[in-house]
This record gives structure tokens, C-alpha cells and sequence, in this order.
């Protein structure tokens, strides 16, 4: 019994005594600060980018093959679920734009202080808000 809580105690502490380290950290005990949530948001949003880029590509297609086809696809964007689709879309593609804005920013060597790089967090949040809800508003008005 002994052995096996001393493989699990892998790391040591200053005084050379062996310590207990957690298995794998759990994410229901952690807080999740807005600088991770943003990285993994940044990820998923250029996974949703290319499954909504095949969503437009199949209009385009649909396009240029036949009238039926592009009316069969007009109507699957006019439905509620296309539209929520599309909004999706359009809320990726501005965090994703958003995001990266950031991180170029950040790659030039600035942001990196907690208060700058949780305020720039935040200014990418409500960017993304701002910039997607502006887009719809325009597309329903002028479109």
C-alpha cells in the first residue's frame, strides 16, 4: 500500500519530502480566468469558422448548379435554424477576428501585465458583441 501512494507523491517539496500532487486538476474547482477562456473560445471559433464555411460553400455551390438547388439552400438560410447558424457564424468569425487582433498586439511584446491583458480580454468580448449585433442590424436593414 505504501508503494503505490509513493508513486502517486511524484514531486518534491524544498525540504526533499515527497508531496502529493493532484492526478489531473479538475475545471469544476478551478476559476477560469477570461485569458484561458478567450484561448480555448479562440480555438473553438476557427473550428466553427470551417464547419460554417462549408455552410457557405454549399450556397455557393448550390449557386451555381441549378435554380432549385439555390432556392433549396435560400430557404435552409431564411429558416430559423439557418439564421441561428448564421449568426453563429457571424459571431466566430468576429471573435476569431477579434481575437487574433489581440494576440498580434500581445506578439509585439505589450499586454502583458494582468490588468492589460484582462482588460484586452474584456475589449474582445464586447467587440465581438458589438461588431456581430452591428452586422445583423445592418444586414436586416439594408439587406
Amino acid at each position: 500500500m505504501r508503494d503505490v501512494r509513493d508513486a502517486l507523491m511524484v514531486a518534491r517539496n524544498t525540504d526533499g519530502k515527497l508531496v502529493r500532487r493532484p492526478l489531473s486538476p479538475h475545471l469544476q474547482v478551478h476559476r477560469w480566468p477570461v485569458s484561458m477562456a478567450l484561448s480555448i473560445l479562440h480555438r473553438a471559433s476557427g473550428c466553427a469558422l470551417g464547419v460554417g464555411t462549408l455552410l457557405m460553400t454549399w450556397w455557393l455551390v448550390a449557386a451555381a448548379q441549378s435554380e432549385e438547388a439555390f432556392a433549396r439552400a435560400q430557404w435552409f438560410m431564411g429558416s430559423i435554424l439557418g439564421k441561428l447558424l448564421l449568426f453563429g457564424w457571424t459571431v466566430a468569425l468576429m471573435f476569431h477576428l477579434c481575437s487574433g487582433i489581440r494576440h498580434l498586439w500581445m506578439d509585439s511584446g505589450r499586454g502583458f501585465e494582468k490588468a492589460d491583458y484582462e482588460r484586452s480580454a474584456w475589449v474582445v468580448v464586447g467587440a465581438t458583441a458589438v461588431l456581430s449585433v452591428g452586422t445583423w442590424i445592418v444586414a436586416l436593414v439594408f439587406g
